[in-house]
């Protein structure tokens, strides 16, 4: 392990090294293998350090079977024998922030709880735990961030080292460790003993702030969404000016904006019933409008309109209270966009079929649809004018009529 300089250091920014291999991946990307480095590969649920070789943008880390892989943007030069590496800090500490922090706040959720963290993942915006969890109150959660900050306030030392057979044996760890060798403890004296890889601050303080911003039931347990550090300042930050613009906006204090927020969403409601109320209303006289101007096809009625600005659903509405109000209606209705759109519909005492008068009228427009045989709908590409398809529709319609009296 000497030769993984982020263990002796993880502050180290930059490095020297020598070039000990290089290849290509698969998919074509250069990779180089050192002799040391202080580039964190991706592992133990923490992603992978970023930076720079020579001036060439690292932008994968990995470790494959042994040798720790570092896909750069573009290969080096093959004579080039000894490089300088260049971390990217601000990634490199916003990992030991959020590993870190969930290092204190797993234990934490033992502490307060006795739940136990089964999985992790440090993601780009969000760090989430899975803890084995029936249910976590708002009470439960505010006691474990509690206990969290509390730690990071303490500004505790945080050691992480190799540790022998006869020290690990003694160590009170919150989980056992996943290799036999080379184990690693990352320690938060009298608070945490946990076998652990990856990068972490020296002291609690630098983890900053840890706030618990959601949590859901996942797969039997409870999955914690947080942040720490530079995270939890920036997200405090983004949600502050978003309260202060809903307090201008809906000229309330903010111990009013819930309330306020409550009140408006009535008054949307209600508003929404009362024009739902007076769309039906508009469209039951509508459709009385259209049985008055309705044709006779033998002993049906037939109402052909093309309805401008119409959505299917408002199409489908209309023709369905056209058919309740006469049984004997046929409705044959388009509406022009983007696409022609197309609505059928028969009332109970019209035996012929609308879905296979839709089916042979939408070769015209090169249209899709379905339906039954009450009410059929679909659409195409307004190649032809509407009252041309309707018009042909129409003559469909009484032709299945011609066949169906003789």
């Amino acid at each position: 392990m000497n030769n993984r300089l982020y263990y002796d250091d993880p502050y180290l920014h930059t490095f020297e090294a020598c070039v000990l291999k290089q290849g290509t991946e698969p998919d074509g990307t250069p990779y180089v293998v050192l002799d040391r480095t202080a580039f964190y590969p991706t592992g133990g649920g923490q992603p992978c350090d970023w930076g720079e070789l020579d001036g060439i943008r690292v932008i994968d880390v990995e470790e494959v079977d042994g040798d720790i892989r570092h896909r750069l943007e573009a290969p080096l030069s093959q004579e080039r024998q000894r490089i300088t590496g260049q971390i990217d800090w601000a990634r490199r500490f916003d990992h030991m922030q959020q590993h870190a922090g969930q290092h204190i706040l797993s234990a934490s959720f033992v502490e307060a709880l006795g739940a136990e963290t089964v999985a992790f993942h440090l993601g780009r915006d969000h760090v989430t735990i899975d803890v084995r969890l029936d249910e976590l109150s708002v009470e439960q959660a505010e006691r474990v961030e509690a206990l969290a900050n509390r730690i990071v306030l303490e500004n505790r030392p945080i050691e992480a080292r190799f540790v022998t057979d006869a020290e690990l044996a003694v160590m009170p760890l919150r989980k056992q460790p996943t290799v036999s060798e080379n184990v690693r403890v990352v320690i938060i004296p009298d608070f945490d003993y946990n076998p652990c890889g990856g990068t972490h601050p020296a002291r609690t303080g630098e983890v900053g702030p840890i706030k618990i911003t959601g949590w859901e039931r996942h797969r039997g347990n409870i999955r914690v969404t947080f942040l720490c550090g530079w995270r939890a300042l920036s997200d405090y930050s983004r949600k502050h000016l978003l309260l202060r613009e809903l307090t201008r906006t809906l000229n309330a204090g903010e111990a009013e904006l819930a309330e306020q927020a409550q009140r408006l969403v009535a008054e949307r409601e209600q508003l929404k019933e009362t024009l739902e109320e007076k769309e039906k209303r508009l469209l039951e006289g509508e459709a009385q409008s259209l049985l008055a101007q309705a044709a006779r096809l033998s002993d049906m009625r037939l109402v052909q309109a093309v309805l401008a600005g119409r959505s299917m659903q408002q199409l489908q509405q209309l023709a369905r209270l056209v058919t309740t109000q006469a049984a004997d209606a046929v409705c044959l209705f388009a509406a022009e966009g983007e696409k022609l759109q197309l609505v059928f519909a028969r009332g109970e005492q019209v035996a012929l079929p609308m879905n296979q008068l839709l089916k042979d009228t939408l070769p015209l427009i090169d249209g899709k649809g379905g339906g039954n045989p009450a009410m059929a709908q679909g659409g195409g590409a307004p190649v032809r004018p509407a009252e041309a398809v309707l018009a042909h529709a129409r003559r469909l319609l009484e032709e299945s009529i011609r066949v169906q009296q003789d």
